[in-house]
């Protein structure tokens, strides 16, 4: 795969991702800053690396199933590898501008 294909497909995973909202915050998973990582292999695989607002929440596997799902079904992509990290923990500083505007921190 060139580098423009594979910009292609991470562009089009980004713009899925800014399409599955957490279920307890009306923003947007990537605008929260929930996604640390996107990157796609030689083999259409998915590398996604992503983390909670907090360690307990109880809709965790909903969210990753929506995102394994989504992202899975993507153009260009063959598999979705969904890692979950707290390294580092999620806070505020993380969220867009647009997000920040959304909940009214701006």
């Amino acid at each position: 795969m060139d580098a423009t294909e594979k910009q292609e497909i991470e562009t089009l995973i980004v713009q899925v991702l800014k399409g599955i909202y957490d279920p307890e915050i009306p923003v947007n998973i990537y605008d929260l800053g929930l996604i640390y990582e996107v990157e796609v292999d030689d083999d259409h695989i998915a590398h996604i690396a992503m983390t909670l607002t907090a360690p307990s929440c109880p809709m965790a596997e909903d969210l990753f199933e929506e995102v394994k799902y989504k992202i899975g079904g993507t153009r260009g992509v063959k598999e979705c590898d969904l890692k979950l990290t707290f390294s580092p923990p999620w806070d505020k500083s993380m969220l867009t501008e647009e997000a920040k505007l959304q909940l009214g921190f701006l």
